[in-house]
C-alpha cells in the first residue's frame, strides 16, 4: 500500500470505472483537499457506499479486471464452491441486484468444465419456478465464463440449520414441500438435480426454499453424451453411492428423492441421516446407506405420517420408494393439511371439569404399528396414543423386523401388522416375527383386510398371536391388546 497516494488510488478507480468524475469529485469535496492519505480516500469512499472492501482489496493488488461481468458490477463475494464463486453484484444503469457465480480461475483452461458450467446455466435458463433460483444470463468476460442469478436475501439452509438446530414439523413440511416442487418442475422438463444438500436451498427472508446449482445434471448430460459416468464427479459421489447400493442406472430421477428425503430427516431432528465425511472411500460405501438410525430413535414423538413419508423416501430399495417427485410432493401435502388442522396423532380429550373421555388402559405400554397406508397409519396411532399407549409406526415389514434384530430391549412389546396394502408381505412378516427366536415370545396382531381372507389360514397363530379381520372393531382390538399385554404376560420394556 505504500506505493499507493490517494491521487494514484482515485484515477485507478475512474480508469476501472468504478466511479465516474462526479462521483470521484465529490469524495474530494468531503475530504477538503487532495493532500490526504490513502487511508482517508478509502474511508470516505467505504462510508458512502461507493466502493466495497473487495473493490479495494483488489484494487491494491494492482488487478485490473474480474470487476465487470456483462453489465454487471461485483460488490462482494458471498460464497464459493468447488467450480465456482457467487458474488453479490448490481446492474450498472438499472441498479437492480443480482447474483454472478464466476467459474474458478483453476479452469480457464479446462474446455470441458467450461463447456460444462456453460451448459449449466444455459439448461437452468428454461427453469422457471417459485422455488428454482433462476438464471437471467450466461457468458463470458475475457474468457471467463459467467452466469448471472436471483440474489437470495437470506442464507442457505445449512447455516440456518447451524443456529436453529431444527425446524418443528410443520416448518419442516413446508421447506421439504418447497424443494420437492421444485425438483417435482424440473423433473417435468427432464431435468435432475444431482446435488440435492442442505447448502443448495436457499432461505428466503420469507420463508420460502429455493432450490439453486442444478450442475450435475449438466454435467451427467455431457458425461452421456460422451459415453462416460456422470458418478465419476467429485460432486455426485453421494449420488453414485446410492445408485451404486440400489443398482439403478445413473442419473435415476429417485435418487434426488431419497435425498430430499435425507434433508427431510435432518430438518427435523438437526441430525444427518448419514455420517458426513469427505474421504470418497467412506461417501461410496453400502454400509453409510445400509446403517443410517430410524428417525424416531431421534424424535419419538414425531407424527406417524411424518415418519412414513421421511421413510418411503429414503427407502433403498427403489421400488417401494416414491417413484417420482410429484408422488412424493401428495403425501407432503396431505400431511401438512392434517397437522395443521390439528391433528397430530396423540393427545388426550377431556370434558367439563378435565374428566377423561377415553380410558388410558395402555398408559405405560408399547405397540409397533406396521402399516404402509398413512391414513390407516394416522387413525391407529391416534386411537392407541389417545388410550395411553407408546406407538412407534414403521412402513415397510422387513423394516420393523430389523429393529427387533438390532439387540438390547425390544422396541415394542406388541406389534401390529397390517394387510391392507402389504398383503402377503405383512402375513409373512407376521409369521417370520412369531419363528424367530428372539420375537416367537413378544405378542402381536395380524389385520386380515376383507380382500385377503383367503390367506389367513397360512398365519401361524398362537394364544398371544391374534388375528383381527377387517374392517376393524375398535373394542375388539382394544380387548386384544388388553388380554395381550396383561403384566404377566408381556415383557417389560422399560
Amino acid at each position: 500500500m505504500s506505493d499507493w497516494s490517494a491521487e494514484k488510488f482515485a484515477q485507478r478507480v475512474f480508469d476501472l470505472a468504478l466511479l465516474d468524475s462526479p462521483q470521484i469529485n465529490a469524495v474530494w469535496g468531503e475530504l477538503g483537499s487532495r493532500h490526504v492519505s490513502l487511508d482517508e480516500i478509502v474511508s470516505v469512499t467505504l462510508r458512502k457506499g461507493l466502493l466495497t472492501n473487495l473493490q479495494i482489496e483488489r484494487i491494491l493488488r494492482g488487478e485490473r479486471q474480474g470487476f465487470f461481468y456483462g453489465k454487471y458490477k461485483l460488490l462482494y463475494l458471498v460464497g464459493a464452491g468447488t467450480f465456482a464463486r457467487v458474488y453479490r453484484a448490481v446492474h450498472v444503469g438499472k441498479e437492480t441486484v443480482a447474483a454472478v457465480k464466476v467459474l474458478r480461475n483453476r479452469f480457464l483452461s479446462d474446455i470441458s468444465q467450461q463447456e460444462q458450467f456453460l451448459r449449466e446455466g444455459k439448461m437452468v435458463m428454461e427453469l422457471r419456478h417459485p422455488n428454482i433460483v433462476p438464471v437471467y444470463e450466461v457468458g463470458a468476460e475475457r474468457h471467463r465464463k459467467y452466469m448471472v442469478m436471483e440474489f437470495v436475501e437470506g442464507d442457505n439452509l445449512r447455516e440456518i440449520l447451524k443456529v436453529r438446530k431444527k425446524f418443528d414439523p410443520i416448518e419442516s413440511l413446508k421447506l421439504i414441500i418447497d424443494v420437492v416442487s421444485g425438483l417435482d418442475f424440473a423433473i417435468s422438463k427432464g431435468i435432475t438435480h444431482r446435488d440435492l444438500k442442505l447448502s443448495n436451498v436457499l432461505l428466503t427472508s420469507s420463508g420460502r426454499a429455493k432450490l439453486v446449482d442444478f450442475g450435475l445434471a449438466a454435467i451427467a448430460a455431457s458425461e452421456k453424451e460422451k459415453g462416460g459416468e456422470a458418478g465419476s464427479s467429485a460432486r455426485s459421489i453421494d449420488y453414485a453411492g446410492l445408485e451404486r447400493v440400489t443398482g439403478v442406472k445413473k442419473d435415476n430421477k429417485q435418487s434426488d428423492i431419497f435425498f430430499a428425503g435425507c434433508m427431510f430427516y435432518h430438518v427435523l431432528t438437526g441430525v444427518p441421516p448419514m455420517s458426513e465425511t469427505k474421504d470418497r472411500s467412506q461417501r461410496l460405501s453400502v454400509a453409510r446407506f445400509r446403517e443410517i438410525k430410524p428417525i424416531t430413535l431421534h424424535e419419538p414423538n414425531l407424527p406417524g405420517s411424518i415418519v412414513s413419508v421421511v421413510n418411503k423416501a429414503m427407502e433403498l430399495d427403489p421400488e417401494k420408494r416414491y417413484s417420482t417427485p410429484g408422488d412424493f410432493l401428495i403425501d407432503l401435502q396431505n400431511v401438512l393439511r392434517r397437522l395443521e388442522q390439528g391433528d397430530t396423532g396423540g393427545g388426550t380429550e377431556t370434558g367439563e371439569g378435565g374428566k377423561k373421555l377415553l380410558d388410558r388402559e395402555g398408559e405405560g405400554r408399547s405397540v409397533m404399528i406396521v402399516e404402509s397406508n398413512i391414513d390407516m397409519q394416522d387413525a391407529l396411532r391416534d386411537l392407541l396414543k389417545r388410550r395411553g399407549y407408546r406407538v412407534l409406526v414403521v412402513g415397510d415389514a422387513q423394516r420393523a423386523l430389523g429393529r427387533f434384530e438390532a439387540g438390547g430391549d425390544p422396541p415394542a412389546e406388541c406389534v401390529i401388522f397390517s394387510t391392507t396394502e402389504m398383503g402377503e408381505e405383512a402375513l409373512d412378516a407376521f409369521n417370520a416375527f412369531g419363528e424367530n427366536e428372539d420375537t416367537k415370545d413378544i405378542p402381536a396382531v395380524l389385520f386380515i383386510a376383507e380382500k385377503h381372507q383367503q390367506s389367513a389360514a397360512r398365519a401361524a397363530t398362537a394364544p398371544h398371536r391374534k388375528l383381527l379381520p377387517m374392517p376393524l372393531k375398535v373394542r375388539q382390538l382394544r380387548a386384544i391388546l388388553l388380554k395381550l399385554l396383561k403384566p404377566n404376560q408381556a415383557p417389560s420394556n422399560g
